[in-house]
């Protein structure tokens, strides 16, 4: 197994591709902190998916817009298992506005959590990474260059992301940590759903746009998640991994 002995720790993984992430990571034997912020149910469930295999994982409450929770929820994990190895930085949000809509709240909604919970949440984990050091994977998004219209806000987080990587790459790397980041073209999660965008017109567009004809599923992320995750890209920091279909 390629990840075994690790611990890792999933950000927004009740559901969509945190679920599919964290359900990866265990099947190549890391122990998985399953975090959510509200769907306790959807935690639960990928923590018996997980438990039933064989694998370990926990299920940690835990708004990663706010400090106080971060903390405790790397409380939580050093009580569980101790030690970090691998940090998935995957909850965020996403809300599209035209720009006469923008306001501060749609502004800091989606800064605090995909932007500053990110850098707090690398914060506390990088406190828990051992001397052999580790690997900090941020869930970006194609947004970041494909810039539909009506994404101002969202878009601008996750170029922030990217730049971000890029930063802590070099902080980091003096302790052997590793900080990349993918960037999901449209994948097809409950978010999507909910949102309108799984059927219709924008969905089409994107798959006509998209050289390989279709949108994504959570396992073609959750794949590349093992590969940055694992020894196997060991010499791989500061880069964002693009895995779109071909959509840029």
């Amino acid at each position: 197994m390629k990840l075994e002995n690790k611990v890792a720790v999933v950000t927004g993984a009740s559901k969509g591709i945190g679920a599919s992430i964290a359900k990866h990571l265990a099947a190549e034997g890391a122990a998985v902190v399953v975090n959510y912020a509200s769907s306790k149910a959807g935690a639960d469930k990928v923590v018996d998916e997980i438990t039933l295999k064989g694998g370990r994982a926990i299920a940690v409450q835990g708004d990663v817009s706010k400090k106080a929770d971060i903390d405790q929820l790397f409380a939580e994990t050093k009580k569980a298992y101790g030690k970090v190895d691998i940090l998935v930085n995957n909850a965020g949000v996403y809300e599209f506005s035209p720009l006469e809509a923008i306001n501060e709240e749609h502004f800091h909604k989606q800064y605090n959590l995909n932007v500053l919970g990110l850098l707090l949440t690398t914060q506390e984990a990088v406190k828990l990474i051992g001397p052999e050091g580790g690997s900090i994977i941020n869930i970006s998004s194609v947004v970041s260059s494909y810039t539909p219209p009506g994404s101002a806000v969202y878009s601008g987080t996750k170029a922030a992301v990217d730049a971000l990587t890029k930063v802590l790459s070099k902080e980091l790397g003096a302790k052997k940590i590793r900080v990349n980041a993918i960037n999901p073209g449209m994948v097809e999660t409950e978010g999507v759903h909910t949102a309108g965008f799984a059927e219709g017109e924008f969905r089409q567009q994107v798959e006509s746009q998209t050289p390989l004809g279709r949108i994504g599923q959570p396992q073609d992320i959750a794949t590349a998640a093992v590969f940055l995750a694992s020894n196997d890209s060991s010499w791989i920091t500061g880069e964002t991994l693009v895995v779109s279909g071909g959509l840029r």
